[in-house]
């Protein structure tokens, strides 16, 4: 081989990968967001399941990016592990399809496919119709260079050593080891399978041979889920566990069948003059049997899992671990999704510990409690260090992620996290005004405490309506949390209103009480009926009350945009 041929082979090689990772990308930007919500709606059909996976998996053109979506999903408890079992197998059928692409014999038409998508980028400004173009660039581009990796590898027919290790791999095994491990190393199943389809069309490799190599792509495509698990749940693992049995054991099947009964022969017979249609057609049906085998036995396969990785205790710090290795991979699809579940149920806490501080800083102002203080700044600090960890994970998030539906849900995830910390913030001021009226032994009159007593109490309504509606983070990941709320709500034949509408409510009265009391100091102090050190003091209590009002509707204001159902809340809970 020249090394003009040899560097046309690396070109092609570059240009066949990037031409898919291109339309992987791009399918993901277009059809992402609508893929991971069909599949956490997923039901426990095996049959749903798999024509799902099967599709999702041909639309995205990676069973990697889909298996990795699902073991994020079952580490979240978004899925369980039986609904991953029926998505493996059907990730399996629809990752065929690329290999079926590469087979139609388009490559005079590339460049021109190339180009149409390329003019769709770069002259059309629609966010959609770019997304479409880079799909048909990257087909046009996988093209190219699947021509180029067939024309550079046509010398090689005539280089003994090559023809040689070629042929070794009629060995089973060997072809087995060699398929596996170039999967594993690239971490593409349909990569590989072109690669050997681009092999097999220059002539270096016939079907008997590539056979084996295929069965071993199958299984080293498992190594993307494998990485992707590291950290994760027991059921996470399990899931990568189903994935790699479910290939073994079709890898088995074929493996025998190939010895035993001239296959390769039968199919060859279809498309005799087209090899990379023969290694596609035994991709696919590799595939689609090995489900077919497997369908019945999928529970089988989950408790099989379940016995060689029992259950035992995880470690919190694996969860923070398995978060960044998923945000590391290249398949990164679903981690929104994920990370939503996940960024939603630690700012829920964050607003009960908030809650807490709220409700807390009152006693500390009213009983004089030192104590009360003290319990408000630990709690404010943890609030401080969960935003912190928030704002960087949703930062990490935003890096991977393209879809502009799941950046705006980020967004306002991240809108959420800061209004929450503020409320925080504003609950440890009045507890630092609470401790300043007992180290200067101020007093308060008992009309301005019972004020500030009933603005602690409109705070502390408002506070408790979004903690009602934290489920909505369910709703922004598309299922129906509140429905069962808004039935008792109706049965007990009450008022219902949405979210932000009560939250408005609320805040309305919250800041016509605040110009209520305000005015009420002023003709106090105008009566000299109080100290003007303990009206600033008052002041500052009622504006920080007020503020915290401002941040519960903006919260509400984002739950709401969040979802695309209403959540309903009792008006007089």
């Amino acid at each position: 081989m020249s090394i003009e041929s040899f560097f046309s082979l690396l070109g092609g090689l570059a240009l066949f990968l990037y031409g898919m990772q291109m339309m992987s990308t791009n399918l993901e930007a277009a059809a992402g967001s609508r893929m991971k919500q069909i599949l956490e709606r997923l039901t426990a059909n095996r049959f749903l399941g798999v024509l799902v996976g099967a599709g999702i998996t041909a639309i995205i053109q990676s069973s990697s990016a889909t298996t990795v979506m699902v073991v994020g999903f079952v580490n979240s408890q978004i899925m369980t592990l039986k609904q991953a079992v029926w998505i493996i197998m059907g990730a399996n059928i629809g990752t065929t399809i690329t290999g079926q692409l590469i087979a139609l014999d388009i490559g005079a038409i590339a460049p021109l496919i190339a180009f149409v998508g390329v003019a769709l980028i770069l002259f059309v400004k629609k966010k959609k119709v770019q997304f479409a173009g880079g799909i048909v660039a990257g087909l046009g581009i996988l093209f190219l260079g699947m021509g180029m990796m067939s024309a550079a590898m046509i010398p090689l027919r005539n280089s003994e050593g090559f023809v040689r290790l070629m042929t070794r791999f009629s060995n089973p095994l060997l072809g087995i080891l060699a398929g596996a491990g170039f999967t594993a190393i690239i971490q593409s199943s349909s990569a590989s399978v072109g690669i050997l389809q681009a092999l097999a069309v220059s002539g270096l490799i016939g079907i008997d041979s590539a056979v084996f190599v295929l069965f071993g792509q199958n299984i080293g495509t498992c190594i993307t889920a494998v990485l992707a698990s590291i950290g994760a749940n027991r059921d996470a693992k399990r899931t990568t566990l189903i994935h790699l049995m479910f290939n073994i054991i079709g890898t088995t099947v074929f493996t025998i069948v190939c010895i035993m009964i001239p296959f390769t022969s039968w199919v060859a017979a279809f498309t005799p003059d087209n090899p990379a249609a023969q290694i596609a057609n035994v991709h696919t049906l590799f595939n689609i049997v090995t489900t077919l085998l497997l369908l019945p036995f999928g529970t089988q396969l989950a408790r099989i899992s379940e016995k060689l990785l029992p259950d035992r205790p995880q470690r919190a710090a694996d969860e923070e671990h398995w978060f960044e290795e998923l945000l590391a991979s290249e398949h990164v699809l679903g981690v929104s999704v994920i990370a939503r579940k996940q960024l939603m149920e630690e700012i829920s806490q964050m607003l009960s510990l908030a809650a807490e501080n709220v409700d807390k800083g009152f006693l500390a102002f009213s009983e004089k409690s030192a104590d009360e203080l003290e319990w408000i700044l630990k709690r404010e600090e943890e609030i401080d260090l969960a935003n912190a960890r928030l704002s960087r994970r949703i930062s990490k998030v935003l890096t991977v992620e393209h879809n502009p539906a799941e950046v705006d849900a980020l967004r306002r995830i991240f809108t959420i996290s800061g209004n929450v910390e503020r409320i925080g913030d504003h609950a440890k001021n009045i507890a630092g005004y609470a401790q300043t009226m007992m180290e200067r032994g101020l007093e308060l009159s008992a009309q301005a405490q019972g004020e500030l007593a009933d603005m602690r109490d409109s705070s502390m309504r408002a506070i408790n309506l979004v903690c009602s509606a934290k489920n909505l983070a369910a709703s922004s990941l598309g299922a129906q949390a509140l429905s069962a709320d808004k039935t008792a709500f109706l049965n007990q034949s009450q008022e219902c209103v949405s979210l932000l509408e009560q939250a408005t409510l609320l805040e309305q009265e919250i800041d016509e009480k605040t110009l209520l009391y305000r005015s009420n100091q002023i003709d106090r102090m105008g009566n000299g009926k109080c100290h003007v050190e303990t009206s600033i003091l008052y002041s500052e209590i009622l504006t920080d009350y007020e503020r915290i009002g401002d941040h519960v509707f903006n919260i509400a204001r984002a739950l709401a945009k969040l979802g695309d159902t209403k959540a309903y809340i009792n008006p007089t809970a």
